[in-house]
């Protein structure tokens, strides 16, 4: 047996926005899947965003290229090769980020959240920096892979708030980790191993902070398709007020027959923007 990936995505402005400052973007030919946020002045969030998720497919594409992955930022001694070129290619994008800030006034300031996985058979890993967040489904329960970056969110790992006290809080926004803030930065980084069904969840904050986890799960049961599930968590973010930007990537590990994929049965992909 062996994984074959399923994966759907769609981007929303959402209900008050003028403009879009969410990217999305995957290459199934290398396994990367990616969820972008930007921040920043006049159309800058769009641009940050648009960078980063650039640079890390482009990342991968030059290394099945030359053969080389690039080292940059840190090395993570306990995670595997997989994910340590994933952690390369999110720096790289920060330093892309920080530099096209200082080169454009209009730029300046500008940054962007990012969660971003990498798969490879039934292995993937997570990186992330902000509050654009990764789920994971698996038999009738979800649970939160990342860890976000906010304010309201260190007050609750400090016991300074309660998670339902963050729910509400105006601070939410506020986020202490993003791309493009400082010349380096430090993602958060972790390797799974996938099951057959398994279901991850890649999206912005404009779908998490007003739609509970556990309703995401029960859209997805309940959705006849995954396309359908990705539009049905949109429209639940929507009918909360869709205050921000809403996107979602939804991904989905299959095991398939080693004949299904010799006659054709191999990755399967979707991609729609609204």
């Amino acid at each position: 047996m062996s994984f074959t990936v399923q994966v759907v995505g769609k981007s929303d402005i959402g209900c008050i926005r003028t403009n879009n400052e969410d990217n999305f973007g995957f290459d199934a030919r290398f396994g990367i899947y990616v969820v972008c946020d930007g921040m920043g002045g006049q159309a800058a969030g769009e641009v940050a965003s648009k960078l980063a998720v650039d640079t890390v497919l482009d990342y991968f594409r030059e290394a099945a290229r030359t053969g080389v992955y690039a080292t940059h930022g840190r090395v993570f001694s306990d995670i595997s090769s997989r994910g340590n070129h994933l952690a390369s290619a999110v720096q790289l994008a920060n330093g892309m980020i920080y530099e096209a800030a200082g080169r454009t006034r209009d730029h300046a300031g500008m940054g962007s959240t990012i969660a971003a996985v990498i798969v490879e058979n039934n292995f993937y890993s997570v990186c992330h920096v902000g509050d654009s967040r990764v789920y994971l489904m698996r038999k009738g329960e979800i649970k939160q892979l990342t860890n976000d970056h906010s304010l309201v969110m260190e007050q609750v790992r400090r016991g300074l708030m309660t998670f339902e006290e963050a729910e509400k809080s105006e601070m939410q926004n506020i986020i202490i980790r993003a791309l493009g803030s400082e010349p380096t930065v430090e993602p958060d980084l972790d390797d799974f191993v996938a099951q057959h069904g398994d279901t991850l969840l890649l999206a912005s904050d404009g779908l998490t902070k007003l739609v509970r986890a556990a309703d995401l799960l029960k859209i997805v049961q309940s959705a006849p398709s995954m396309d359908h599930a990705v539009d049905a968590m949109i429209q639940a973010a929507k009918n909360q007020g869709g205050d921000d930007n809403i996107t979602v990537l939804l991904i989905r590990f299959l095991q398939v027959p080693w004949y299904r994929r010799l006659f054709g049965g191999g990755n399967h992909t979707w991609q729609n923007s609204i």
